[in-house]
């Protein structure tokens, strides 16, 4: 097929007869295994555009504005712009990126909450006048810097903090939202509206519906004091579930509807990050070193095995949490993976935990998994890779490259997104759409293992 422009930035693989996801990852691991056997990405951007008909269909009031700092992939920011959405940006490169793939000032919002002077000028000589604000140290350095500026308050919520710990708060408290009006009042800022912070980690849809509560009362604060406020952005959590999604739907909108009602002029805005690329991802690893425990280590007075004794494996890999792992940080939680390997339904199972290349007690990706044993040089594939995962290392290695991301779509995808206007060529203008061939004969099948 035609490339969609004659100078692409990179090339989008696409599936034809019947290719399935799991043909391009073992097509790949071939390759690996016949040179370096670095760890992959394989990214399905049809995923992407199939949460985005998700979204527009559980949420069709809510206009998503992409957080960037999920997944900065160039081809995911260039495809979730033709689709329609906005973005939030934490930093100055990431505010670059976006506008780089044209999207318009009006689309983006600074979101970071501790700002730089030399960002938020960068912001204000490019035009990018959304910006978040939660306390009044912030706000006055965005008087000063970007004076033209039009503010979201970031409001926590008492429901958004169960546990009281104030220390990872982010966000105004409702009682002192009206002392910061008061102060941008005085520094002559606009506030435009209010941005609610929930936990990415939310599961709890009464927190939305409180959230959206204590947003009413900072607009009624805001528009006595003769601010025009217009946005409601809901923030994020959303983890990807349709489920989910549901749930957050049925609960809020009915809110959104008493609170601020289209007559209103409202418009409703939310952040959703994980919820389009965490399941468009699929990364690929090596198992680069193997080590043989006692199940209880801390009870043994020798790391000995003895005759009768299950053992329990430890493997490195390839990648760790100062790489395509470093969600883990953030105490998000790894998925087991499956085994790219030919093995028997009745092969038996071992306790395994997993580990990073670095040798650091906090490189841990999964602490206990059941799995086949595993050899040096065999393949685990994450599936659900695709949040938190493509930034750069926190520790740079230069014994290898970061983890290349191969690009594909169905060609039932392609069509489909064709079928509903969406791609315009002069909009995926990255975009190389080359058919995908398998280079090898034989493709193993990847075998799934509980946790």
């Amino acid at each position: 097929m035609k490339g969609i422009t004659d100078e692409p930035q990179y090339s989008v693989g696409l599936l034809e007869g019947g290719t399935a996801l799991c043909d391009v990852i073992a097509n790949h691991i071939d390759e690996q295994t016949l040179t370096e056997k670095n760890a992959f990405f394989v990214a399905d951007l049809g995923v992407i555009m199939r949460q985005h008909v998700r979204w527009r269909t559980h949420m069709p009031q809510i206009r998503p504005y992409y957080a960037v700092r999920c997944n900065s992939s160039p081809a995911v920011i260039e495809i979730l712009a033709a689709l329609g959405s906005g973005f939030t940006c934490t930093n100055k490169s990431e505010l670059e990126l976006v506008q780089s793939h044209g999207i318009p000032s009006e689309d983006i919002i600074y979101s970071g909450v501790c700002k730089q002077v030399s960002q938020i000028k960068y912001a204000a000589k490019n035009g990018i006048d959304l910006l978040v604000c939660d306390n009044e140290a912030e706000l006055r350095k965005i008087s000063r810097c970007h004076p033209g500026s039009k503010l979201l308050v970031q409001v926590s919520t008492e429901a958004s903090n169960p546990d009281g710990d104030m220390s990872m708060t982010f966000g105004c408290s409702l009682k002192d939202c009206r002392h910061l009006l008061e102060s941008a009042k005085e520094l002559g800022v606009q506030v435009v509206g209010v941005r609610c912070h929930i936990s990415s980690s939310c599961e709890d849809d009464q927190v939305y519906v409180h959230a959206i509560s204590d947003a009413r009362c900072v607009f009624d604060m805001g528009e006595e004091m003769g601010f025009n406020m217009n946005i409601l952005d809901i923030g994020s959590g959303f983890s990807g579930s349709e489920t989910q999604l549901e749930l957050i739907n049925s609960a809020v909108m009915p809110v959104v509807d008493v609170y601020f009602p289209p007559s209103t002029g409202v418009s409703i805005i939310a952040e959703p990050g994980s919820f389009f690329v965490s399941s468009a991802f699929t990364l690929a690893v090596n198992v680069i070193c193997k080590e043989v425990v006692a199940r209880d280590r801390k009870d043994q007075e020798h790391d000995e095995l003895s005759p009768n004794e299950e053992p329990e494996f430890q493997y490195y890999l390839n990648e760790g949490v100062y790489g395509s792992f470093s969600s883990k940080l953030s105490e998000t939680l790894i998925t087991a993976p499956s085994v790219h390997k030919d093995t028997s339904k009745d092969a038996p199972l071992f306790s395994s935990s997993l580990w990073g290349p670095s040798g650091d007690d906090m490189d841990q990706v999964v602490e206990h998994c059941l799995l086949p044993e595993l050899n040096i040089g065999d393949w685990l594939v994450f599936a659900h890779a695709g949040a938190y995962s493509l930034g750069q290392p926190l520790l740079p290695s230069t014994d290898s490259p970061p983890p290349h991301v191969y690009h594909v779509i169905s060609s039932r995808d392609w069509f489909e997104m064709q079928d509903t206007g969406f791609p315009h060529e002069t909009t995926l203008k990255n975009f190389s759409l080359v058919p995908y061939f398998l280079k090898s004969c034989h493709t193993e099948a990847a075998l799934s293992v509980p946790a």
